[in-house]
């Protein structure tokens, strides 16, 4: 008897009825991660190293993320053949919810870290606790995208382009 006749068909890391896979999952919230990671940490560098106070760094950080993480998706549907207004589209719904989770996760770890906002480029603090939101944040955000990811939406839209 062939018991493959009655399990889902496998398309992309997701299965048919809905659901997506925790590798699927964990690849897509990597990708996020990597693009958070550049843009918050140069933004925290930036800012640290500028004197510039708790509120300025942190806008500047998140801002960074989120082009970052935006820019690694849209690099990657225009080279996929996608026009710029399309990939922007492609790029805005695959990543927003999940940049949007991991900056909300990251930063407040990052803001309820005793000193973490006072502490210096060169103090273990400092690091400690920006690596410590991107751990936690990774660990929040990848359901969140195995849930979208089964219903269609977040990277699930960028597999379609590639």
């Amino acid at each position: 008897m062939d018991h493959t006749a009655h399990e889902p068909e496998k398309q992309h890391g997701m299965r048919r009825h809905g659901t997506a896979s925790w590798g699927t999952a964990v690849k897509a919230t990597l990708h996020c991660l990597t693009g958070c990671a550049i843009g918050e940490i140069l933004g925290m560098v930036i800012g640290t190293a500028a004197g510039w106070g708790n509120v300025p760094t942190m806008v500047v950080a998140i801002a960074l993320a989120f082009l970052f993480g935006y820019s690694f998706t849209l690099y990657a549907v225009l080279r996929a053949g996608l026009d710029l207004k399309a990939a922007i589209r492609v790029a805005l719904a695959a990543d927003t919810v999940s940049i949007a989770v991991m900056e909300l996760v990251d930063n407040l770890i990052i803001a309820l870290t005793p000193g973490a906002m006072d502490a210096e480029l060169s103090e273990g603090l400092f690091w400690y606790a920006l690596l410590g939101g991107f751990a936690v944040a990774f660990l929040i955000t990848t359901p969140v995208n195995k849930w979208m990811i089964g219903r269609g939406k977040g990277h699930a839209v960028v597999h379609a382009h590639h």
